[in-house]
């Protein structure tokens, strides 16, 4: 994922650790800290488990796993 230009405070996402579901493996997500109603504390890109493949959703909520 490439972030463009110098962004600071609520427009900077902020990279989470979380568990993997399936496996329990620690995976970094980067979250949304800012945006409209519904935007704030989602998941900005897809990301995957390297080691089950399990795939985390983009625009679903970091309060769906548990932070490591």
């Amino acid at each position: 994922m490439v972030l463009k230009g110098c962004q600071e405070g609520k427009a900077t996402p902020k990279l989470t650790e979380v568990l993997c579901p399936e496996c329990g493996e620690i995976v970094e997500v980067f979250v949304k800290m800012g945006g409209s109603v519904g935007q704030t504390g989602t998941l900005i890109s897809e990301e995957t488990c390297p080691k089950c493949g399990y795939v985390f959703r983009e625009s679903s909520p970091v309060t769906d796993y548990k932070l490591a």
